[in-house]
């Protein structure tokens, strides 16, 4: 397992590189994750508006105005921030590449530092504005194309994801929460993906909706995209081994599977980030000296193959379903059945309902299920009612 970038580069190339355990490796295909969802997004909503399914919108701006007390005073509360921080790890930067997730989210920094890029952010602001300043500030309408708010949709949805996948997390695991809240909120780790998923969702369909885009087809657009990006994230969970793998697997290699590697099948997941398992003898890595024993199902590398094959599904079908709304109501039939499916072989907390047990996973891949198939029949209607 590869906790940060540095281990990868080490164990790859020999390189010994420490800047590089800064970059964790979740985080790294979390942000590829989103940067490839982007990109697929962007190319179907150009798509969907030169068909003349979406169209353009107006916003009118301000240009030439000098810069305002807010934008100064922002400038400089951003700058120190940033200062406050950066100028502190410059100064510290063998025990920040140690403990990446303890200095940015402890309250330690450096005043000075934090001054001066509040100094040059002000600065800086106020020459940008200087170079545009008119004589009288005018009016202006600027013509927006749907695939321009993508970038702030991401935005939105990484918060809002990171958001919900900390909440259901907690919900999930409430014992630990009430142990240790703060700890809990704070921590990088532990983050459920329906809970990301749900909430970047809702996020997004909102925005999309107050900018005037059609939902029906901003979800559509947006289905391909969702199940690549749940895919390569979950590359990460298998990289850094963060602890969605699967039940313990002491069971041979069937012989169907003879062609793959051994970690295909059962993986112990050595040097995993969590720090989970048993010692690793004669261990030189750090403090991730620990692996599972016995091994464990893969169960992010299924789902990593799964969730690829599902898009290439989505991506090659989605000109032929011509009914907004429904290819996205597809997506969340796929992915229920894909969820559903994995979590027979995966580790999670099981709730009871007398001898029933399932867990929130199981739950929300079921109510997915229905919704997409409920959803299938309302866009059909819909559509034959208009």
């Amino acid at each position: 397992m590869y906790p940060s970038i540095y281990y990868a580069l080490k164990d790859l190339f020999g390189w010994d590189l420490p800047f590089f355990k800064m970059i964790q490796s979740f985080g790294f295909f979390v942000a590829m994750a989103f940067l490839a969802g982007a990109y697929f997004w962007t190319k179907e909503l150009k798509r969907k508006e030169q068909q003349g399914l979406l169209s353009t919108t107006s916003r009118k701006l301000l240009i030439g105005q000098k810069a305002t007390i807010a934008e100064l005073i922002t400038s400089a509360v951003v700058g120190f921030l940033i200062g406050y921080k950066l100028f502190f790890i410059v100064f510290n930067f063998s025990a920040f590449t140690e403990n990446t997730q303890g200095f940015l989210l402890s309250t330690k920094g450096n005043f000075i530092g934090g001054l001066v890029l509040a100094v040059i952010s002000v600065y800086l602001k106020y020459r940008e504005k200087e170079k545009t300043k008119l004589p009288e500030p005018k009016w202006i309408e600027e013509t927006v194309h749907p695939y321009q708010e993508v970038g702030n949709m991401t935005l939105i949805a990484a918060f809002a994801g990171l958001l919900g996948a900390k909440i259901f997390h907690n919900l999930e695991n409430w014992d630990e929460f009430v142990a240790d809240p703060v700890g809990s909120l704070l921590s990088f780790s532990g983050l459920t993906m329906y809970g990301g998923l749900i909430c970047a969702s809702i996020a997004c369909i909102y925005y999309g909706y107050k900018k005037k885009i059609t939902v029906a087809h901003l979800i559509d657009a947006a289905a391909p995209s969702l199940m690549l990006s749940y895919g390569i994230g979950r590359i990460g969970c298998q990289v850094a081994g963060d602890g969605d793998w699967g039940i313990n697997n002491i069971a041979p290699k069937p012989s169907w599977l003879s062609w793959a590697p051994d970690w295909m099948w059962s993986y112990d997941y050595a040097h995993n980030v969590n720090s989970v398992g048993v010692p690793i003898a004669n261990c030189v890595n750090d403090k991730f000296c620990y692996h599972l024993v016995p091994p464990v199902f893969p169960t992010p590398f299924y789902e990593t193959i799964m969730c690829l094959f599902l898009f290439v599904v989505i991506w090659k079908i989605r000109k032929r379903i011509a009914t907004p709304g429904v290819l996205f109501c597809v997506y969340l039939i796929l992915n229920g059945i894909e969820r559903f499916t994995i979590e027979s072989i995966r580790v999670n907390t099981l709730y009871h309902i007398g001898t029933f047990s399932f867990t929130q996973a199981q739950l929300i891949s079921t109510l997915l299920f229905f919704t997409g198939i409920a959803g299938v029949f309302y866009f059909r209607r819909k559509a034959l009612v208009h």
